[in-house]
Protein backbone atom coordinates (compact mmCIF):
# COMPACT_ATOMS: atom_id res chain seq x y z
CA UNK A 1 0.00 0.00 0.00
CA UNK A 2 2.85 2.39 0.84
CA UNK A 3 4.61 1.48 -2.39
CA UNK A 4 1.40 2.16 -4.35
CA UNK A 5 0.99 5.57 -2.67
CA UNK A 6 4.58 6.51 -3.52
CA UNK A 7 4.08 5.50 -7.14
CA UNK A 8 0.90 7.57 -7.25
CA UNK A 9 2.65 10.62 -5.84
CA UNK A 10 5.46 10.28 -8.40
CA UNK A 11 2.97 10.11 -11.26
CA UNK A 12 1.12 13.08 -9.75
CA UNK A 13 4.39 15.00 -9.79
CA UNK A 14 4.90 14.03 -13.42
CA UNK A 15 1.38 15.12 -14.39
CA UNK A 16 1.75 18.36 -12.44
CA UNK A 17 4.96 19.17 -14.33
CA UNK A 18 3.18 18.66 -17.66
CA UNK A 19 0.17 20.76 -16.64
CA UNK A 20 2.43 23.57 -15.46
CA UNK A 21 4.38 23.47 -18.71
CA UNK A 22 1.16 23.56 -20.72
CA UNK A 23 -0.24 26.56 -18.81
CA UNK A 24 2.98 28.55 -19.16
CA UNK A 25 3.31 27.63 -22.84
CA UNK A 26 -0.28 28.57 -23.68
CA UNK A 27 0.07 31.96 -21.98
CA UNK A 28 3.21 32.60 -24.02
CA UNK A 29 1.63 31.38 -27.25
CA UNK A 30 -1.44 33.55 -26.84
CA UNK A 31 0.72 36.61 -26.12
CA UNK A 32 2.63 35.83 -29.32
CA UNK A 33 -0.61 35.35 -31.31
CA UNK A 34 -1.94 38.67 -30.01
CA UNK A 35 1.29 40.36 -31.07
CA UNK A 36 1.06 38.86 -34.58
CA UNK A 37 -2.56 39.98 -34.98
CA UNK A 38 -2.06 43.50 -33.62
CA UNK A 39 1.32 44.33 -35.16
CA UNK A 40 0.97 42.74 -38.60
CA UNK A 41 -2.79 43.33 -38.72
CA UNK A 42 -2.49 47.02 -37.92
CA UNK A 43 0.34 47.44 -40.43
CA UNK A 44 -1.82 45.79 -43.09
CA UNK A 45 -5.03 47.69 -42.33
CA UNK A 46 -3.25 51.06 -42.25
CA UNK A 47 -1.41 50.30 -45.49
CA UNK A 48 2.06 50.28 -43.90
CA UNK A 49 3.04 46.80 -45.05
CA UNK A 50 6.71 47.79 -45.08
CA UNK A 51 6.53 47.70 -41.25
CA UNK A 52 6.52 43.88 -41.55
CA UNK A 53 10.24 44.14 -42.31
CA UNK A 54 10.96 45.61 -38.89
CA UNK A 55 10.78 42.11 -37.40
CA UNK A 56 10.42 39.92 -40.50
CA UNK A 57 13.16 40.62 -43.08
CA UNK A 58 11.80 40.22 -46.62
CA UNK A 59 8.31 39.95 -45.14
CA UNK A 60 7.15 42.65 -47.52
CA UNK A 61 8.69 43.25 -50.95
CA UNK A 62 7.30 46.10 -53.02
CA UNK A 63 5.62 44.92 -56.20
CA UNK A 64 5.50 41.23 -55.26
CA UNK A 65 1.77 41.06 -54.68
CA UNK A 66 1.43 37.26 -54.72
CA UNK A 67 4.42 36.77 -52.44
CA UNK A 68 3.20 39.43 -50.02
CA UNK A 69 -0.25 37.83 -49.98
CA UNK A 70 1.26 34.43 -49.16
CA UNK A 71 3.25 35.92 -46.28
CA UNK A 72 0.14 37.72 -44.99
CA UNK A 73 -1.96 34.56 -45.16
CA UNK A 74 0.84 32.63 -43.44
CA UNK A 75 0.90 35.11 -40.56
CA UNK A 76 -2.89 35.19 -40.19
CA UNK A 77 -3.22 31.41 -40.21
CA UNK A 78 -0.30 31.09 -37.79
CA UNK A 79 -2.13 33.33 -35.31
CA UNK A 80 -5.35 31.34 -35.71
CA UNK A 81 -3.65 27.99 -35.23
CA UNK A 82 -1.69 29.19 -32.19
CA UNK A 83 -4.92 30.34 -30.52
CA UNK A 84 -6.95 27.26 -31.48
CA UNK A 85 -4.27 24.61 -30.94
CA UNK A 86 -4.25 24.49 -27.12
CA UNK A 87 -8.05 24.13 -27.09
CA UNK A 88 -7.60 20.77 -28.83
CA UNK A 89 -5.33 19.48 -26.07
CA UNK A 90 -7.56 20.33 -23.09
CA UNK A 91 -9.46 17.12 -22.14
CA UNK A 92 -12.55 18.96 -20.84
CA UNK A 93 -12.98 20.72 -24.18
CA UNK A 94 -13.14 17.33 -25.89
CA UNK A 95 -15.66 16.07 -23.32
CA UNK A 96 -17.96 19.09 -23.12
CA UNK A 97 -17.71 20.33 -26.71
CA UNK A 98 -17.03 17.30 -28.94
CA UNK A 99 -18.43 18.98 -32.06
CA UNK A 100 -16.15 22.00 -31.56
CA UNK A 101 -13.21 19.65 -30.98
CA UNK A 102 -13.99 17.79 -34.20
CA UNK A 103 -14.25 20.82 -36.48
CA UNK A 104 -11.57 22.88 -34.78
CA UNK A 105 -9.30 19.85 -35.18
CA UNK A 106 -10.06 19.60 -38.89
CA UNK A 107 -9.41 23.32 -39.30
CA UNK A 108 -6.18 22.95 -37.32
CA UNK A 109 -4.94 20.14 -39.57
CA UNK A 110 -5.89 22.03 -42.74
CA UNK A 111 -4.13 25.19 -41.57
CA UNK A 112 -1.08 23.14 -40.51
CA UNK A 113 -0.69 21.96 -44.12
CA UNK A 114 -1.16 25.47 -45.52
CA UNK A 115 1.35 27.17 -43.21
CA UNK A 116 3.86 24.38 -43.89
CA UNK A 117 3.61 24.89 -47.64
CA UNK A 118 3.68 28.69 -47.32
CA UNK A 119 6.66 28.39 -44.97
CA UNK A 120 8.54 26.35 -47.57
CA UNK A 121 7.71 29.00 -50.16
CA UNK A 122 8.98 31.77 -47.89
CA UNK A 123 12.27 29.94 -47.29
CA UNK A 124 13.12 28.53 -50.72
CA UNK A 125 11.40 30.91 -53.15
CA UNK A 126 11.06 34.27 -51.43
CA UNK A 127 14.18 33.95 -49.32
CA UNK A 128 14.72 34.55 -45.61
CA UNK A 129 17.46 35.36 -43.14
CA UNK A 130 19.85 32.66 -42.01
CA UNK A 131 21.79 30.15 -44.04
CA UNK A 132 21.33 26.73 -45.56
CA UNK A 133 21.35 24.98 -42.17
CA UNK A 134 18.33 26.97 -41.00
CA UNK A 135 16.54 26.47 -44.32
CA UNK A 136 17.00 22.70 -44.15
CA UNK A 137 15.82 22.64 -40.53
CA UNK A 138 12.70 24.68 -41.35
CA UNK A 139 11.97 22.30 -44.22
CA UNK A 140 12.28 19.29 -41.92
CA UNK A 141 9.92 21.00 -39.48
CA UNK A 142 7.40 21.57 -42.28
CA UNK A 143 7.59 17.89 -43.29
CA UNK A 144 7.12 16.80 -39.66
CA UNK A 145 4.05 19.04 -39.41
CA UNK A 146 2.48 17.53 -42.52
CA UNK A 147 3.26 13.95 -41.47
CA UNK A 148 1.91 14.52 -37.95
CA UNK A 149 -1.20 16.23 -39.33
CA UNK A 150 -1.87 13.33 -41.70
CA UNK A 151 -1.45 10.69 -38.99
CA UNK A 152 -3.54 12.63 -36.46
CA UNK A 153 -6.35 12.81 -39.03
CA UNK A 154 -5.89 9.18 -40.09
CA UNK A 155 -6.22 7.80 -36.56
CA UNK A 156 -9.18 10.05 -35.78
CA UNK A 157 -10.88 8.77 -38.94
CA UNK A 158 -10.12 5.18 -37.84
CA UNK A 159 -11.50 6.07 -34.37
CA UNK A 160 -8.22 4.99 -32.79
CA UNK A 161 -8.35 7.89 -30.35
CA UNK A 162 -5.35 6.78 -28.29
CA UNK A 163 -2.98 7.04 -31.27
CA UNK A 164 -4.86 10.09 -32.55
CA UNK A 165 -4.20 11.97 -29.30
CA UNK A 166 -0.50 11.09 -29.36
CA UNK A 167 -0.08 12.30 -32.94
CA UNK A 168 -2.22 15.37 -32.25
CA UNK A 169 0.14 16.36 -29.43
CA UNK A 170 3.16 15.75 -31.67
CA UNK A 171 1.49 17.98 -34.26
CA UNK A 172 0.90 20.65 -31.62
CA UNK A 173 4.59 20.56 -30.67
CA UNK A 174 6.03 20.74 -34.20
CA UNK A 175 3.52 23.40 -35.31
CA UNK A 176 4.87 25.56 -32.48
CA UNK A 177 8.46 25.07 -33.59
CA UNK A 178 8.73 28.71 -34.69
CA UNK A 179 7.39 29.82 -31.31
CA UNK A 180 9.87 27.58 -29.46
CA UNK A 181 12.65 29.09 -31.59
CA UNK A 182 11.73 32.62 -30.57
CA UNK A 183 11.36 31.73 -26.90
CA UNK A 184 14.69 29.88 -26.96
CA UNK A 185 16.41 32.76 -28.71
CA UNK A 186 15.15 35.36 -26.24
CA UNK A 187 16.04 33.12 -23.32
CA UNK A 188 19.59 32.95 -24.70
CA UNK A 189 19.77 36.71 -25.28
CA UNK A 190 18.42 37.35 -21.78
CA UNK A 191 20.88 35.15 -19.87
CA UNK A 192 23.84 36.34 -21.98
CA UNK A 193 22.77 39.98 -22.04
CA UNK A 194 23.03 39.99 -25.83
CA UNK A 195 23.92 37.74 -28.80
CA UNK A 196 26.46 35.02 -28.14
CA UNK A 197 27.41 32.22 -30.50
CA UNK A 198 25.92 33.82 -33.60
CA UNK A 199 26.14 36.88 -35.80
CA UNK A 200 22.99 39.04 -35.38
CA UNK A 201 23.52 40.56 -38.85
CA UNK A 202 23.74 37.36 -40.87
CA UNK A 203 21.71 35.42 -38.30
CA UNK A 204 24.13 32.51 -38.53
CA UNK A 205 26.35 30.79 -36.00
CA UNK A 206 26.70 27.62 -33.92
CA UNK A 207 24.04 28.53 -31.37
CA UNK A 208 21.42 29.19 -34.06
CA UNK A 209 22.36 25.95 -35.82
CA UNK A 210 21.67 24.18 -32.53
CA UNK A 211 18.47 26.10 -31.84
CA UNK A 212 16.98 25.67 -35.30
CA UNK A 213 16.88 21.89 -34.85
CA UNK A 214 16.18 21.99 -31.13
CA UNK A 215 12.98 24.00 -31.66
CA UNK A 216 11.12 20.79 -32.51
CA UNK A 217 13.50 17.94 -31.59
CA UNK A 218 13.69 18.84 -27.88
CA UNK A 219 9.90 19.18 -27.38
CA UNK A 220 9.35 15.91 -29.27
CA UNK A 221 12.04 14.15 -27.22
CA UNK A 222 10.55 15.42 -23.95
CA UNK A 223 7.12 14.20 -25.01
CA UNK A 224 8.50 10.71 -25.75
CA UNK A 225 10.23 10.67 -22.34
CA UNK A 226 6.95 11.71 -20.72
CA UNK A 227 5.08 8.88 -22.46
CA UNK A 228 7.66 6.40 -21.20
CA UNK A 229 7.58 7.87 -17.69
CA UNK A 230 3.80 7.48 -17.61
CA UNK A 231 4.19 3.73 -18.09
CA UNK A 232 7.29 3.33 -15.95
CA UNK A 233 7.40 1.98 -12.38
CA UNK A 234 10.95 3.25 -11.90
CA UNK A 235 10.74 5.96 -9.23
CA UNK A 236 14.04 7.62 -10.18
CA UNK A 237 13.15 7.75 -13.87
CA UNK A 238 9.69 9.23 -13.28
CA UNK A 239 10.97 11.89 -10.88
CA UNK A 240 13.87 12.69 -13.22
CA UNK A 241 11.54 13.32 -16.15
CA UNK A 242 9.23 15.42 -13.98
CA UNK A 243 12.23 17.48 -12.86
CA UNK A 244 13.43 17.95 -16.44
CA UNK A 245 9.95 19.14 -17.45
CA UNK A 246 9.89 21.59 -14.53
CA UNK A 247 13.28 22.96 -15.60
CA UNK A 248 12.12 23.21 -19.21
CA UNK A 249 9.08 25.16 -18.01
CA UNK A 250 11.33 27.61 -16.15
CA UNK A 251 13.46 28.01 -19.29
CA UNK A 252 10.52 28.81 -21.55
CA UNK A 253 9.01 31.02 -18.85
CA UNK A 254 12.15 33.17 -18.89
CA UNK A 255 12.11 33.14 -22.69
CA UNK A 256 8.44 34.21 -22.75
CA UNK A 257 9.14 37.04 -20.33
CA UNK A 258 12.16 38.23 -22.34
CA UNK A 259 10.34 38.02 -25.70
CA UNK A 260 7.16 39.63 -24.35
CA UNK A 261 8.91 42.53 -22.67
CA UNK A 262 11.51 42.93 -25.42
CA UNK A 263 9.41 42.78 -28.61
CA UNK A 264 5.93 41.25 -28.45
CA UNK A 265 4.19 43.69 -26.08
CA UNK A 266 6.06 46.82 -27.31
CA UNK A 267 5.24 45.95 -30.95
CA UNK A 268 1.55 45.56 -30.06
CA UNK A 269 1.59 49.30 -29.36
CA UNK A 270 3.65 50.17 -32.46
Amino acid sequence: MIKSTKALSEKNLLNLSVKLWFIVAVIGQWIFATYVILFYGKSTVTGHLSNWNIVLPKGYISGEHIGNAIVGIHLLLAAIIIIGGPLQIIPKMRSYAPLFHKWNGRLYIFIAFIISLSGLYMVWVRGSIGGMVQHISISINAILIMVSAFLAFKYAWMRNFKKHRIWAIRLFLVVNGVWFFRVGLYFWLFINNGPLGFDPKTFEGPFLYFLTFSQYLIPLALFELYLNAQKSHNKVFVISIATILFLFTILIGIGIFAASSGIWIPKMMY
